[in-house]
């Protein structure tokens, strides 16, 4: 009955689209290997009660097993906790920022298939120790810089401030289940429900515009001046500045035409704590990628310090570049009969020694020869007592 068939949410990547996302990946990664970040790997396997509650993915998403010894494992659902948990433990001595980075697969469960999956690849970086917004407007710039690389044009970053939002409904509503339940919506990008939600709710013409207007903080800078008029609390006006601040870094990294500002951009990552962005391309319905800062994780590892960084989620970049299967590269083949093999065996080594791709077959092991050499660009015969080469 199983024969075939994959566990919920799990995919086979075949070859024409493995060699598309090591093309990628490898484009990312040198980008980010140029702007000072050092590759590090975790275990696919993790802790529960360290990595896995620190995650912030819903616990119904986890993975989970036991070991021998009756520890509860998770498979890894996201990278940033297993980093914290590194860093704080091996590589961070609070004196000087680090800057680390990755390309792993993560694994979050899922109740239906709806296409979305349970295992996916993210390359990504978590700059840790610097808490300026110099750190933040970093992200996002070589998350930027690693998309155009890779070839991406159509794209825009929609950045956030988590306490804005919170400031804002904490002054309205006044009460954190409210709050959450008005942030619910937001999060879902359920702007027709959220609209009903608060007409629904028992408070002064106001307070509701106050709310509505929320769905309107989107664009350039000239709208962090209308988020300052709609808050009267420090952390919301704060937030505000921090938007200032960065909008101005990202402006001498020449990139800001690349970014929108968001003001009801919230997250279901409990860790947030400040700056956070989501990245959009044309033709997907869905973000790419995202990230932001977290400055109350590392305390969780017994290692205070800030922190911020973005993950991109390979398959949607390769969705939104258009590429979902590469084209073969050119593939040379030597075929031989056995009283010539030594010869069509130095013929081979001397090829992949150009560089080529080179595949060595016996004629012994071939059903169809025509069929088989149709499948290369080209083919060399070392057969009998005579060489014939066939483009």
């Amino acid at each position: 009955m199983f024969m075939f068939e994959k566990p919920l949410g799990m995919r086979d990547t075949l070859p024409s689209l493995y060699e598309t996302k090591r093309v990628t990946r490898s484009g990312l990664t040198e980008v980010i290997r140029k702007w000072g970040y050092q590759f590090l790997e975790t275990p696919t396997l993790e802790f529960y009660e360290t990595v896995g509650v620190q995650s912030a993915i819903l616990d119904q998403q986890l993975f989970k097993l036991l070991d021998q010894q009756g520890h509860t494992l998770v498979l890894r659902p996201d990278m940033t906790a297993p980093i914290a948990r590194i860093a704080a433990s091996r590589l961070y001595n609070g004196k000087h920022p680090l800057r680390l980075a990755y390309a792993a697969n993560v694994f979050r469960a899922q109740q239906r298939e709806g296409g979305r999956p349970a295992e996916f690849e993210q390359v990504g970086i978590e700059l840790i120790g610097d808490g300026t917004a110099n750190a933040d407007a970093e992200a996002i710039a070589l998350m930027i810089t690693s998309l155009k690389e890779a070839g991406l044009q159509s794209f825009k970053v929609a950045v956030g401030h988590i306490r804005f939002a919170n400031a804002l409904f904490e002054e309205v509503l006044g009460n954190q289940e409210r709050a959450d339940t008005a942030k619910r919506f937001l999060y879902e990008k359920n702007y027709v429900g959220y609209r009903e939600h608060v007409k629904s709710l028992p408070l002064s013409s106001i307070d509701q515009q106050r709310l509505l207007g929320l769905l309107q903080l989107r664009g350039g800078i000239e709208t962090a001046e209308a988020a300052a008029g709609m808050t009267s609390t420090r952390e919301g006006k704060e937030a505000v500045a921090e938007i200032h601040r960065l909008w101005e870094i990202l402006e001498d990294y020449g990139l800001t035409d690349y970014v929108k500002l968001d003001f009801n951009l919230v997250s279901h990552m409990s860790y947030y704590t400040g700056i956070l962005f989501e990245v959009y391309a044309s033709d997907v319905g869905y973000p790419i990628g995202n990230g932001g800062r977290y400055d109350n994780l590392f305390q969780e590892f017994q290692t205070p310090a800030p922190a911020t960084g973005f993950g991109l989620i390979l398959d949607r970049v390769l969705e939104a570049l258009g590429k979902q299967n590469s084209e073969t590269e050119k593939c040379f083949c030597v075929i031989y009969s056995p009283e010539r093999r030594a010869e069509a065996i130095r013929h081979a080594i001397s090829l992949r020694e150009e560089g080529k791709l080179t595949v060595l077959q016996d004629l012994a092991g071939v059903e169809d020869v025509d069929a088989f050499s149709k499948t290369f660009s080209d083919v060399t015969y070392f057969i009998g007592s005579r060489r014939d080469n066939q483009e």
